[in-house]
Order: C-alpha cells, then structure tokens, then sequence
C-alpha cells in the first residue's frame, strides 16, 4: 500500500503535527507501507531531510491559507499513484484541492483535525470564528466526504462536533501517540546538560519540572509561573524549566512575570528542543507539567511517559482520563487555583510515591500511546471497503 500524508508543513516549530507525521513515516516501515509527504515548504530546507520518507516540498508557503496555482497540478499529476491520501490540518486550500482529485480518481482520504475543531478556539478567538464559519461551505465537504475524519479521543471527536454547522461526517477515534526514544541515553544527557548547565550543581542535576511545548497563551505559561511562584518558597531546590519556540513574542513578557515574582533565577528558557537535547531533558526532569486550555492530545505528553516521567496536566488536555485511569500523573482544572494545586499535590508525595508514579508512566505508554499503532489503525482503515 502506498499513501501520501499532506500537511502545510514539517517546521518543528509547528508543534505536533509535524512530529506525528515524522513519527508516522518511521512507524510505517515494519508494516510494509509505502508513505510519502507532501508540504508547503521550501525545497531543500534542512528539516526535511530529517524525515524518513520522501518529501514532495512545493512551497514556500504564502499566507496561512496556502494558496497556490501549482498545487491542483501536481495532486493532479501524482495522486493517482498512491492508493490512499491523509490530510493532516484544516482551513487550507491543499485540503480542498485534494478533495476534488481523490473524488475523481474515487480513492479514499482521512483528514486528521489536529484538535482545529474544538470550540476553545471559537471562545478565544471571536473574528477567527467569523471567518472560518464564511470558510465552512468549503471546508465542511472536505470533511464529510472523507472515509474518515481521525480524532485521538472521544473528548476531541464529541467537541468536534459542537464548532460550526452542519457537521456531519464519519469521526473515528484511532490510537495516537509518539516514538518510544531508542538512542543512547547517555549522550542525550550529555547533549542537554551542554545546552543547559545551570541545571548541573557539583557535577549533579538539580531537581526541575519541566514545561515542552510552544510558548503560546493557550498552553497556560502564565499559570504555570505563578503557581510555580506560589510554592517556590515550599520547595526551594526545585526548578522550573520552560522550553519551546516562542511564535507569538511571549517569552519576554513572561520572563518580566518571572523577575517581578522573584523567582527568575530558578526559570530557564532553554528554547525548542529536538533530538538527544530534547530526549536528554525529559530523562532528567522530575515531572513533565502542561495547564493547558486546549490540547486535542499532546505529543509531548507521551514522549513525557515514554521516559518514565509522570505528567502533570489539565484537565484541558483530552487525554487526562488516560492518566488519572493508569495514575500515572496527576490532573487539575486549567484555571490559577488548578495549576497551584497541581504542583502543591505533586511537592506533597513522598519520594516512595513519586516513584511509584514514574513506574506507571512507561506502561500507559506502551499500553495507549505507541505511534505503531496509529500507522497499523490508518493501514487498516485503508484496507476495509
């Protein structure tokens, strides 16, 4: 079988998507799947050289709509040698290109949402509404003519439905998750602890949480500080580590947070992570922690509990009820008081329980979170009439 995954791109500092479908492209292989990508990218860009598959780059990218002439030329010209099309985001013209040549070659697609559905967006942000529901004639045929629209939970999939009108397709919940680091662990820790030495004291780690994840509003950073602030005091050898691209100019109105609630020496801003530097932080940490308004999953999660870590999150976060079921970490409203709450029940067990936590957080993984079995889910779908 042979299936090409469309995204608008693979840049890292896209978060999730684009590292689920590298997960993807490295899942596929032991399954006997042909995968290749298509993007909106500059060819010859140095992070796709980084997949491991073929990447048809035809960008760059104008404007978040993706617009481009040459896009229904080349679906044209190249679907019909695949046997199946995943379309990975919404609210792009390749999603509607893509529709109307897969209807004429009459070969299936799946489109996965990548949480763009949920209703948080609408709330936050009003005049987005505005336009996307001018845009739902267009882009609600993508959906309702898919074999399936991918969701990672039931949570995503029933918000899904509640965000504009009509909203009628065929939502189907697959397993999803991330790769399970398999490289030395003793160089990751070395690639972290050179890109981070102020988190060695003596030659040893101190103890840190740590925050993976874009530096974006949605993702709680300005509870996460002021809760932090709230119980520094209570836990004075503990560190608190936030790293990721910062897209939207935040960082240094948190970091402003920082120093006027006193406790800037003990936050660091190590910037996106990737590779051995990122595995190297998440082996370390004493706990992963994300309050987030909205997460339709959380890739970063999962690599958390790959390494053995308990995570710390919201119950903004759809996976949570995973979580709170293996009890491996803890969960709290995404409000101020949650977030406090969430790490003074964390500073509360004892190491013995702390311990027991991290003992169930490989297991959960490996039970819920393999991305092995999303490309097994998307190869059967594909097989079914």
């Amino acid at each position: 079988m042979k299936i090409l995954h469309a995204i608008q791109s693979l840049s890292p500092v896209d978060g999730g998507p684009p590292q689920a479908v590298r997960n993807l492209m490295r899942a596929y292989a032991p399954l006997g799947v042909q995968a290749e990508v298509f993007c909106l990218d500059t060819p010859g860009t140095e992070y796709l050289k980084e997949v491991a598959a073929p990447v048809h780059a035809l960008g760059p990218r104008r404007g978040g709509f993706g617009y481009s002439s040459n896009i229904p030329e080349w679906l044209n010209a190249h679907l019909p040698s695949y046997d199946a099309l995943v379309l990975h985001g919404i609210w792009n013209y390749t999603n509607i290109a893509a529709r109307r040549t897969m209807l004429r070659l009459n070969r299936p697609y799946v489109v996965f949402p990548h949480g763009a559905l949920d209703p948080w967006f609408n709330r936050q942000y009003p005049l987005k509404k505005l336009k996307k529901q001018l845009f739902w004639p267009w882009q609600y045929p993508v959906l309702r003519e898919a074999k399936a629209v991918l969701f990672t939970s039931s949570t995503e999939r029933d918000l899904a439905a509640t965000s504009f009108q009509p909203s009628r397709w065929n939502g189907v919940v697959v397993p999803y998750g991330a790769m399970e680091p398999k490289d030395d662990p003793a160089a990751q820790t070395a690639a972290w602890f050179q890109q981070a030495p102020e988190l060695l004291k003596d030659g040893q780690p101190v103890r840190y949480l740590l925050f993976l994840a874009r530096i974006h509003e949605k993702k709680g950073c300005d509870l996460l500080l002021e809760a932090f602030a709230h119980v520094a005091s209570a836990a004075p050898d503990l560190h608190l580590v936030i790293a990721g691209p910062d897209q939207v100019g935040l960082q240094a109105k948190l970091q402003q947070q920082a120093a006027q609630a006193g406790i800037a020496a003990r936050v660091h801003w190590p910037g996106m992570l990737r590779g051995d530097v990122k595995w190297g932080a998440l082996r370390h940490c004493e706990a992963f922690v994300l309050p987030s308004h909205q997460e339709n999953f959380g890739i970063a999660v999962a690599e958390a509990l790959a390494c053995g870590k308990p995570v710390l999150i919201s119950d903004q976060v759809n996976i949570w009820p995973d979580i709170q079921a293996d009890q491996a970490g803890l969960v709290e409203q995404d409000t101020l008081e949650g977030t406090r709450k969430l790490l003074e029940r964390w500073l509360a067990l004892n190491q013995s329980e702390r311990e027991a936590m991290a003992s169930r957080a490989l297991p959960c993984f490996r039970k819920r979170y393999s991305m092995q079995e999303t490309a097994r889910a998307i190869r059967d779908l594909f097989s079914t009439p």
